[in-house]
This record gives structure tokens, C-alpha cells and sequence, in this order.
């Protein structure tokens, strides 16, 4: 059975190829500190150790890219206490934990981030939430973006979480400059697509530097945005050779502006001709979550070699003890 075997990520081991993918709990503080009910929520849905690996709900990098009430921060050192008990708590449970760090861009709204203006490549919103178009970013915050992820995964990394991974998909920031839906600029950071990947490959460099050579990083993409007029998969093979030359160590595939699924699509893995494409372009693990129910549908889709890794989320978060059963199917 490929789903109990282990997998290697640069130096992390895995004891499984199960992920608990990144879903917002929602029970941070008002200024995004980890709280008792987000440590509870972890250590019931990880108790076991039956998850090879947990990737964190996604922490904001800074105050303006807040995403919503109830989202973790990783904006500043005062973080990094409760940011330990997490990593601990995971830990404690048996399983690998990565830290997702994200700028929400015109996915933010002024009531969550004390009235700051939402952001993004261009004054462009994001197709399903059309009434929040941001400001155009200028050049000089487009060039200090890198160092507020790099600070960030500075601070995951001294929390003792065990790789960091950047947050570049379902339209927040980074993939408002990937996605051509988003972003229509002329200067260097527009129009091409090696113009639109820049600012990614910009914070992957910036994050490396922070972290050094040996320390997990993860990209999350939104590889395909499967609209008209957007992203395509071919775009997104192209994308991932270039992150894994840059160095990313695991890629996680996941939808565009179409957000966490494809209209149309309600089979497991609905992402998987993107994942598989992708899969066989590069040499490091990659990640598939959508649509994944039981451990027979994860098992196929390794099989097939849609993905490395299979995400299943929504499915663990209706039964906390799903990990424990679908491993115990699999014997």
C-alpha cells in the first residue's frame, strides 16, 4: 500500500503519504494568537500520529494581508510562544507539521486589518468577490514583499515547526500575480509568464536566504485556474520546474481562482490532470488535495501516479478519527 509507505522531503521523513491539509479553524485571537481551542482542534484530529504530515491552517505575514476573523499570525516575534505550542502539539501526536504563511491581497477587508486598503497586482478583484478591488501595488511593495514571507518562515522555523510552505493559490496575493485573470500589468512583473512567476520566485529566494540550505520549503499553488481566459495546467508545469529549480523542496497543487474545487468536477482528486502533469515534469514530492473520501480513493490516485502525497481534508474535519480507519482499511 503506496499510502502507508514513507516518503522523503529533503531531510524530513514521512511516515505516510497522509496530509491534513491546511483548513482555517478560525479560533486564533483577535490579533492572531494561538489559542487553547486551536490546540484542542489539533491534538483531536492528529491524536494517533496517523498523519504523515500537518500543513497549518494559513498564518498572515502582515497585518494588511489578513484574511479573515480567527486567522493565526505569524506577522511578528510575539507570535513565536504560541506558535511553539502548536508545532509542540503536532508533534506530541506522532506527526510532521508544516507552517503556511500567506498575504491574502485583495482577499483581505479593511473591518480585519485595522482599515488597511486590500492590495494587489493590479486594481483588478479577485472573479468571486468582485466587490473588493484592490490598489494597484507600486513597485517598492512589490520589492518588500520577499522579506515579510522571509520573516515570517524566520519565525515557523524558530517555532520548531519542520519546513515552512508559501501560500500561492485559490487568489490570494501571490497567485493574483500568477493567475492573468488578476494581473494585468506591463512592467516587470506583468504580461509573460515568467513576468507574472517573478515575485514568487522572489519570495522562494528571500525565504531560502532567511531558513538556510537544509530547511523544508513547500509552495502551494494554484496551478489552473479552469476559466476562460486564465491559468492554464501547461502553465502550471511550466511554473513548478521553475519553483523546484529555485529550490522548493514540495509541491502542492490546488485550484486557482476557482478556489478549492473545479465546477463540474466531483470525483476524487479533480485537481489530479494537473497534479499528474506536473508530476512528470519534476523530480520532488508533489501534493494533491480535492474531492478524497476514502483511503481507496487516495490509494488510486498514488497508484496512478497522480501525486506523491494526497491531502484529504474535508473528510478529516467531519471525523477527527477518518486518519485512523482509512489506515486500518489499508492493511
Amino acid at each position: 500500500m503506496l499510502l502507508k509507505t514513507p516518503l522523503q522531503v529533503k531531510h524530513l521523513t514521512l511516515h505516510n503519504r497522509l496530509v491534513l491539509p491546511p483548513m482555517a479553524s478560525k479560533t486564533s485571537t483577535a490579533d492572531g494568537q494561538v489559542t487553547d481551542a486551536m490546540l484542542d482542534y489539533y491534538r483531536s484530529i492528529c491524536a494517533g500520529g496517523y498523519i504523515g504530515l500537518v500543513i497549518t491552517e494559513h498564518a498572515y505575514i502582515h497585518m494588511g494581508g489578513k484574511a479573515g476573523p480567527g486567522q493565526m499570525s505569524v506577522a511578528e516575534d510575539e507570535m513565536i510562544g504560541g506558535l511553539t505550542c502548536l508545532a509542540d502539539t503536532v508533534h506530541s501526536c506522532g506527526s510532521k507539521v508544516i507552517c503556511q504563511i500567506n498575504h491574502a491581497g485583495s482577499g483581505t477587508n479593511p473591518n480585519f486589518t485595522g482599515g488597511l486598503q486590500p492590495i494587489g497586482p493590479s486594481a483588478v478583484g479577485h472573479p468571486k468577490k468582485t466587490a473588493n478591488v484592490p490598489r494597484e501595488m507600486t513597485l517598492e511593495e512589490i520589492k518588500a514583499m520577499p522579506a515579510l514571507f522571509a520573516a515570517a518562515a524566520r519565525r515557523a522555523k524558530a517555532a520548531g515547526f519542520d519546513g515552512v510552505e508559501i501560500h500561492a493559490c485559490h487568489g490570494y496575493l501571490l497567485n493574483q500575480f500568477y493567475s492573468p485573470l488578476t494581473n494585468h500589468r506591463t512592467d516587470d512583473y506583468g504580461g509573460s509568464l515568467d513576468n507574472r512567476l517573478r515575485l514568487i520566485c522572489e519570495v522562494i529566494r528571500a525565504v531560502r536566504s532567511e531558513v538556510g540550505a537544509d530547511y523544508p520549503i513547500a509552495l502551494r499553488l494554484g496551478g489552473c485556474d479552469y476559466t476562460y481566459g486564465g491559468s492554464t495546467i501547461d502553465d502550471a508545469v511550466y511554473a513548478c520546474k521553475v519553483f523546484a529549480e529555485e529550490g522548493v523542496d514540495l509541491l502542492d497543487l490546488s485550484g486557482g481562482m476557482c478556489s478549492f474545487s473545479v465546477p463540474g468536477r466531483a470525483y476524487a482528486g479533480f485537481f489530479s490532470d494537473m497534479s499528474e502533469a506536473v508530476k512528470a515534469a519534476v523530480q520532488v514530492p508533489v501534493m494533491l488535495t480535492g474531492g478524497v473520501w476514502s483511503a481507496a480513493n487516495a490509494e488510486k490516485l498514488l497508484q496512478k501516479g497522480a501525486a506523491d502525497l494526497i491531502g484529504v481534508g474535508r473528510a478529516q474535519l467531519r471525523d477527527h478519527r477518518w486518519a485512523e480507519k482509512a489506515l486500518c482499511e489499508c492493511r
